[in-house]
């Protein structure tokens, strides 16, 4: 499950036997020493991992493979795993595909893009909850409440050291995507009343949050200090040798931002601005 930046818990030497076949780029900007098959875009993904990826092509990384692969005019497929230990060694390490949609800037164990969109944690509350309104968690109105939480999570830290743990509902942080979903499980108990809010990462809460009737209400903590980060840039992950694939990349981001924001905000996904403030439906069809 993706919970940013925690879920590639691999380490970054686990790559290096398959690294070490591909060492070597082409200053040309010839990518066939990079990639598996030049003609076709290999995807490393999720098979249930909504809203990100699915093998049904559900989720908004494949919508924006699909864009990808249609402006460089190559046949797409995927490699298949779920998005847990292993993950990068047995997709991108193992050379069964050549790029991660979604990766975190900062984490080491692929080489990052440029990042196509920032967003944090988020609190989900329900609409006439009064909570609708609070902006950090330190707000006294969460006091005593029932939070849902994913353990081992950024913001875990910040509910710990404001005091909220003791009534706080954990969901797993490490689950098989495949037959589980912790994010589902707290939208449910938030809806039916078991929880009286849930935080979870930004494009979860988005997404899930639109999908309940009436939506439910969120709101991006972007005024959490002294502890981790909770907002994040996103950008795609690609092996360490990959030079000129890299640069291939963000061609396309750039080229195509105002493309990849509407996929995002399609789907929910809480964007900001590099002063952590919302980036709305106008701004984000502009070209950067």
């Amino acid at each position: 499950m993706r919970w940013l930046p925690v879920s590639f818990i691999v380490i970054l030497a686990m790559l290096g036997g398959a690294q070490r076949v591909h060492a070597q780029t082409s200053d040309s900007g010839d990518l066939s020493i990079e990639l598996v098959d030049p003609k076709v875009l290999r995807v490393c993904a999720d098979p249930r991992n909504m809203p990100f990826s699915s093998e049904k092509g559900e989720g908004f990384e494949n919508k924006i493979a699909e864009l990808f692969a249609e402006k460089l005019q190559k046949k797409l497929d995927y490699a298949f795993f779920p998005q847990a230990t292993g993950f990068v060694r047995v997709t991108l390490g193992a050379h069964r595909c050549d790029v991660i949609m979604g990766f975190p800037q900062g984490d080491d164990l692929a080489q990052g893009t440029n990042p196509y969109y920032r967003t944090a944690y988020a609190l989900v509350v329900k609409p006439g909850s009064g909570l609708e309104d609070v902006t950090t968690l330190e707000d006294e109105r969460l006091k005593n409440k029932h939070i849902g939480i994913i353990a081992g999570t950024p913001a875990a830290t910040y509910m710990a050291v404001d005091g909220l743990m003791p009534n706080a509902k954990p969901y797993p942080l490490m689950i098989d995507t495949r037959v589980d979903s912790s994010a589902e499980a707290m939208i449910n108990d938030l809806t039916s009343g078991a929880i009286d809010a849930g935080v979870l990462w930004g494009p979860m809460a988005g997404y899930y949050a639109r999908k309940m009737t009436p939506p439910l209400h969120i709101t991006p903590l972007v005024k959490e200090k002294g502890g981790p980060r909770l907002v994040y840039r996103i950008g795609m992950g690609v092996r360490p040798a990959d030079q000129n694939w890299k640069r291939e990349l963000n061609r396309l981001i750039q080229e195509n931002q105002p493309a990849i924001n509407k996929i995002l905000l399609d789907y929910g996904v809480p964007l900001l601005d590099e002063n952590d403030q919302p980036i709305s439906v106008g701004a984000a069809a502009k070209s950067p």
